[in-house]
């Protein structure tokens, strides 16, 4: 949910599939002599066996999960490959006000507080009051959490409600669905310290109103935004935040849900806790 470009605030995998490759058979030997069976089954046994085996040791490998070995990216710039790449570590499994906290003290720490907080900051929760200042409790550091409150409150308008489709209390209209979500693609980290740290991250977002009739239907937008942090009361804290268009790929040529499909979707798939 985009509030303005470059503004500045103070203050969903599964399955598996195995592919057969049959190759052509021959009627016979091009030299004149019969192929042996017995042998060529065998072979194909021991092939089979083979890759069953290097299949179990794969799968194994990858839920074998992180390590207790120090991460060797905690210092210098990442791979500008795989900027966001996955670490191995564990996500966070506490929660402040519902919003995942206890991240590491290192730049992979960081970086998954920013995801975290972009998707709460660009939730449907944000448009209510008593829920948003419950956020910026949680993720803004402390002397910054009024000035926060104060310019949140000025840009949830019952003018702005209106806008996106709600109530000007912000509650939604009977028989709808209001869809407003932030998805992470991808968090860099420009600047940092061992107590600060600038990550910028690119999102996706939905918003809208999902429903029959609807004037505002939900649409998609991609932007970035950038979050100082800082390292305060043992966790990443935002400073400042803001926000700015793109990067945008080209549209593809999919058919747009209808409201019953896209308010289904939103009831029915939950969000993710985002680390590195």
């Amino acid at each position: 949910m985009s509030l303005g470009d470059e503004h500045e605030t103070s203050g969903g995998y599964g399955g598996t599939g195995q592919t057969r490759t049959r190759l052509p058979e021959r009627s016979g030997d091009p030299y004149g002599h019969t192929r042996r069976g017995g042998r060529s089954s065998s072979r194909s046994l021991v092939t089979v066996v083979g890759v069953v085996v290097l299949l179990i040791a794969a799968i194994a490998f990858a839920n074998r999960g992180g390590d207790d070995s120090p991460s060797s990216d905690d210092s210098g710039d990442s791979p500008k490959a795989a900027a966001t790449a996955p670490s191995g570590k564990k996500p966070v499994a506490s929660k402040s006000a519902g919003i995942p906290s206890g991240f590491t003290h290192d730049r992979q720490g960081a970086e998954s507080a920013a995801a975290n907080y972009a998707v709460v900051l660009g939730s449907a929760e944000m448009f209510d009051k008593a829920r948003r200042d419950a956020i910026l409790q949680a993720i803004i550091v402390p002397a910054r959490v009024t000035d926060f409150e104060v310019t949140l409150d000025k840009a949830y308008t019952p003018e702005f409600n209106k806008n996106v489709g709600l109530n000007e209390d912000g509650t939604t209209p009977k028989g709808f669905t209001f869809v407003s979500r932030t998805n992470p693609i991808g968090t860099k980290v420009t600047e940092s310290s061992a107590d600060t740290a600038t990550v910028e991250v690119w999102c996706s977002g939905l918003l809208g109103l999902a429903g029959e009739s609807s004037t505002n239907p939900v649409t998609n937008s991609w932007f970035t935004i950038t979050m100082q942090l800082e390292w305060t009361d043992d966790d990443w804290k935002i400073v400042t935040h803001s926000q700015k268009d793109g990067p945008a790929p080209v549209p593809g040529d999919q058919r747009a849900s209808s409201a019953d499909e896209m308010a289904k979707a939103v009831e029915e798939y939950g969000g993710f806790t985002y680390a590195r």
